[in-house]
């Protein structure tokens, strides 16, 4: 379900009921914790958080007019998701995060490479993600990105 919002408020504000508050919740964990440099914007009709062109211009490999990718938050039909890169690119990361999520939340973790989908908005373990978002800095991530994915085509 992409959004055609322009803005961050817009696409929040045009979130069902239910989902408004605890995406607003998660957009200011990410905005409070976001090492300097990333941006925030709408991404494929996602909150995103990424790498603005000023700081790394060659942008995305799949298709360089997009800034580099870092962080998306989406409301899908059966869940709220963050997509985070760092997960799938840096397995030391995901290793930390999966080791850490027990001791934040009693569901279970429902992940897929990159992607955290949370059911039930009430189980966010907003704490873990504010913790999550701050790990990787933008140079870190450039290495990371450019380590595992820029020359996949």
């Amino acid at each position: 379900m992409q959004s055609d919002s322009k803005t961050p408020e817009e696409h929040i504000n045009s979130l069902p009921e239910d989902r408004k508050e605890p995406v607003k919740k998660l957009r200011n964990s990410v905005l409070k914790h976001l090492p300097t440099g990333f941006e925030e914007k709408m991404c494929y009709g996602m909150l995103g958080y990424v790498v603005p062109h000023s700081i790394y211009p060659s942008g995305y490999h799949c298709d360089a007019k997009q800034p580099l990718p870092f962080i998306n938050i989406a409301s899908q039909k059966n869940f709220i998701v963050i997509h985070h890169l760092g997960l799938y690119a840096n397995k030391e990361l995901l290793d930390w995060f999966v080791s850490e999520y027990p001791k934040h939340s009693t569901h279970k973790l429902d992940m897929g490479k990159g992607c955290v989908r949370f059911k039930k908005p009430e189980a966010i373990p907003y704490e873990l993600i504010e913790q999550l978002v701050s790990k990787i800095g933008v140079s870190d991530w450039i290495s990371c990105y450019e380590n595992s994915f820029k020359n996949i085509k």
